[in-house]
């Protein structure tokens, strides 16, 4: 845990890229591969939930400290953040920063998720006991793993470079294999990293990569002849998946969202299997005319997102669609290698050969110079 807390001081603290990267290297050169699962299942998004309110942790700091109600409050108020303003009352045993051999990160996230079943007297217990072995930066980050509130503000591309460097795999394979079903208390590091544990989940998406606003001017790109342009779509950005007669929808932020989108059922019998489309899901108005649909607004889609239960009249109303725009894997192969004209074509072929009317492909958009795509861009609002 000393290890781990240290990692996340380092890269809070740095404004160095370099810096940062050598630090997360560092880190899965030297920790424990139980830890380096557990790293990875964070710094991807997989925290845990929370298993002690923050009444509790309130009540354990001032019983601790012995500060009066009022006093806590000013304190928390002016720091902003509970975590943080724990760790800064706590008084810390001087034992505990000599500590070498604090416990692992693997041991507090799986004592954690015990600990959310138990009573409030048992996890007074374990707070206390655990803060009484920490430093103050392990109390920050141990508090953050209670609430539920960790996050890290790298990006996921920073530690996949790292771990590619330090297991000589290249960065798009190691993205790959983190991403989809996978639970770190179960699964070993060695594991999570093979070509094995890769092929045995039908479900597992690829990566997603995200479009950013050109920051330069848009002649920096060069030849636009070397560049193929799209409407940019106000939906969810998501991957259909067809594997072994299942169908699986992933979102962006790897959320199995298969069951709320209940359209894409006719997708299990029209796809190939072996399939993965990355494109947006989105709520259409189909018209009549073939291949010709319009997108409603981002609020009609959200009126469906985080029900169990979808009505008929959703279904009327917010009607889902999927605007395709790649493909990622045909006939059970990795195709990212072939170039995008080349796997745009395969995309068109299966899109034309189900001829479903909630699935389209993202029209390209024909352009000569920069200045008419411009132009063309302009016209955004008006094609919705």
């Amino acid at each position: 845990m000393k290890q781990f807390a240290l990692l996340i001081e380092l890269l809070a603290t740095s404004t160095k890229t370099n810096k940062k990267l050598q630090a997360i290297q560092d880190y899965f050169i030297t920790a424990s591969n139980e830890d380096k699962v557990w790293m990875i299942a964070l710094f991807t998004g997989r925290r845990p939930k929370r298993s002690v309110n923050s009444a509790l942790l309130r009540l354990c700091c001032r019983e601790i400290t012995a500060i009066s109600e009022w006093l806590f409050e000013e304190s928390y108020h002016t720091v902003g953040d509970l975590a943080e303003t724990i760790a800064l009352l706590l008084p810390v045993n001087a034992d505990s920063i000599k500590n070498e051999s604090s416990l692992s990160l693997a041991y507090f996230m799986e004592a954690i998720s015990a600990i959310g079943k138990k009573e409030d007297s048992e996890k007074k217990m374990f707070v206390k006991n655990s803060w009484a072995a920490m430093n103050r930066n392990e109390i920050f980050v141990f508090n953050k793993l209670l609430t539920g509130g960790f996050r890290i503000g790298i990006s996921q591309k920073m530690m996949v470079n790292a771990i590619a460097k330090t297991t000589e795999v290249s960065p798009s394979v190691i993205a790959h294999r983190i991403t989809g079903n996978w639970d770190p208390s179960i699964i070993r590091y060695e594991e999570l990293l093979s070509t094995e544990h890769n092929a045995a989940d039908d479900s597992k998406p690829y990566p997603f990569y995200l479009a950013y606003a050109v920051e330069a001017a848009i002649s920096s790109l060069g030849d636009p002849s070397l560049w193929q342009a799209e409407w940019k779509w106000d939906g969810i950005r998501g991957q259909i998946i067809k594997r072994n007669n299942e169908l699986f929808v992933w979102s962006r932020g790897e959320e199995l969202m298969t069951e709320k989108f209940p359209e894409y059922k006719l997708l299990t019998e029209h796809l190939p299997n072996g399939i993965a489309i990355d494109g947006e899901i989105i709520s259409l108005a189909t018209a009549a005319k073939e291949n010709n649909f319009t997108p409603l607004p981002f609020a009609a889609l959200q009126t469906r997102i985080g029900r169990k239960n979808i009505t008929k009249k959703q279904l009327t109303e917010a009607p889902v669609g999927f605007i395709a725009y790649d493909l990622l894997e045909y006939e059970g192969q990795d195709i990212r290698h072939l170039s995008l004209t080349d796997r745009r074509k395969i995309l068109e072929q299966i899109i034309d050969g189900i001829q479903l009317p909630f699935i389209h492909i993202s029209p390209v958009i024909n352009f000569t110079d920069w200045d008419e795509l411009t132009l063309t861009r302009g016209r955004s609002r008006e094609m919705g």
